[in-house]
């Protein structure tokens, strides 16, 4: 699944006219590039969910026909579900085998196979890849890479799924990249507004839900006008 619903407001004016995901680097609009790197790894289907200038994204999508992919689209044109929400909204494309959930906003040469495959020798409900990084949000994770809790770095908030000793915090960033099992759907809550981070932490209180460092890849959040150049710079070093 591409998260590609996202308003982009801190991308305007880029965004005035158009959405997110269709936001060009080196040419090619965000939501290309996440396409054809879930087709390098192997990818026949995706879910795409769409919200804003939703007609733009169904149309692009409509003129990816030689990728060889089948795109099912999930629609929020009517309300913008957030991530969790609109994972809910898409699950019924999903069932049985895991799955990859990827941010169309997040330019990346993590080798999405590797993260697959950890998963599934993880024993884990979901493999979020996390990293060292500056953030005001934070995963909180304990032994054996295990989802604690979260926190926020500036306002001193934290939310807590399981009792660890202090001395077994790790504080990571979570990467916008995640491999789901279906299972984890049972953790839904009744509202259709949600996150997926809020989801995990639910979810953690019982099950095992993990983070895979990824540090030594390249990782860019285009969520801000300053990254686009930094995204262009590295595209060459994007497998696609």
């Amino acid at each position: 699944m591409i998260f590609a619903a996202g308003l982009g407001t801190r991308l305007r004016p880029l965004t005035a006219n158009k959405p997110k995901a269709l936001v060009e680097i080196g040419g090619i609009p965000l939501l290309g590039i996440a396409l054809r790197r879930l087709r390098k790894y192997g990818c026949k289907e995706v879910v795409v969910n769409v919200h804003h200038f939703a007609d733009q994204v169904r149309f692009y999508l409509s003129r990816q026909l030689d990728l060889g992919m089948a795109i099912h689209i999930s629609d929020e044109t009517g309300m913008l579900l957030h991530t969790g929400g609109g994972l809910k909204k898409a699950s019924r494309w999903f069932s049985g085998s895991p799955f990859l959930v990827v941010n169309a906003d997040v330019l990346t040469n993590m080798n999405f196979a590797e993260l697959m495959q950890k998963h599934r020798t993880s024993n884990a409900i979901a493999t979020l890849a996390v990293r060292k990084r500056t953030s005001s949000r934070m995963l909180i994770f304990g032994r054996d890479q295990q989802l604690a809790g979260w926190t926020h770095t500036v306002t001193g908030e934290r939310k807590m799924s399981r009792v660890i000793l202090p001395e077994e915090e790790t504080l990571l960033a979570f990467s916008g990249i995640q491999v789901i099992d279906p299972a984890l759907f049972d953790f839904f809550p009744e509202k259709e507004i949600f996150s997926t981070i809020d989801l995990y932490l639910a979810a953690a209180k019982t099950e095992r839900i993990v983070g895979i460092n990824h540090d030594k890849d390249i990782w860019v959040d285009v969520g801000k006008l300053p990254a686009i150049q930094e995204a262009e710079s590295v595209l060459n070093y994007i497998d696609m």
